[in-house]
């Protein structure tokens, strides 16, 4: 049976920390990751999972604040638990980890509803600065992708432009929107629109419902496909 571990949580007096979840077939480079997330102070990993089953009851079981995962895992592939984790435990962020830059995988990581998608080569301190950004609502995607990105970008929104006006989102909602298409962090969007984070994240839920969508980067590509960006440039 495959090793599953899990973390002591943080000592008592000590700042709450990110609490991640690390999810890959490799025991070295789940150890490697243990070794470089040790070093932060604000980040403390709290399980590791070798396939994609127990990395979907690991967080079920402890609601990390992340998950690191990799792409291609045993018993279920780490897009499919990826889509599981979502929908058990919706506020937890996901981060894909992988060798593989086919914008196959990139596209099916997001529509899942990750939150982040990093190359394995990233540096030890990137991952780092990942985990951080996709927690303070962050989409993280490897420069070198993007391009792939806005170039899918470019076919959905030709192929929206024949299919008829989607559910209507009120005004607050859209400004909402444009923002999350643009990037802004909740605590960002809360400044520019004078509301409370709380708010937000209301709104941020009723969008995606209402689009019937699962993360920020399909309501981001929404957006872009819809031209709700550039109605208020």
């Amino acid at each position: 049976m495959t090793n599953v571990t899990s973390a002591m949580s943080s000592a008592p007096g000590t700042a709450e920390r990110l609490r991640v979840l690390v999810a890959d077939d490799h025991d070295l480079y789940r150890r490697g990751m243990r070794a470089v997330i040790g070093l932060e102070d604000d980040i403390e990993i709290v399980g590791e999972a070798a396939n994609g089953v127990e990395v979907v009851d690991l967080a079920i079981s402890m609601v990390p604040d992340v998950v690191l995962m990799d792409v291609r895992m045993p018993v279920l592939d780490g897009i499919a638990a990826c889509s599981q984790i979502k929908a058990a435990v919706p506020s937890a962020k996901i981060l894909m980890l992988t060798v593989s830059d086919e914008e196959s995988d990139l596209f099916e990581a997001l529509r899942a509803g990750a939150s982040g998608y990093l190359l394995k080569d990233e540096p030890a301190e990137g991952v780092a600065e990942s985990v951080r950004a996709v927690q303070a609502g962050h989409s993280m995607i490897p420069p070198r992708l993007a391009a792939q990105l806005i170039a899918e970008f470019g076919r959905l929104s030709r192929r929206a432009a024949a299919q008829p006006t989607g559910p209507r989102l009120t005004e607050r909602e859209l400004e909402v929107l444009r923002l999350v298409a643009r990037g802004a962090a909740n605590k960002e969007i809360a400044k520019e629109l004078f509301i409370s984070e709380n708010t937000v994240k209301n709104h941020v839920r009723n969008i995606l419902e209402k689009l019937q969508l699962h993360s920020r980067v399909e309501a981001a590509m929404y957006a872009m496909r819809s031209n709700l960006l550039d109605a208020d440039d």
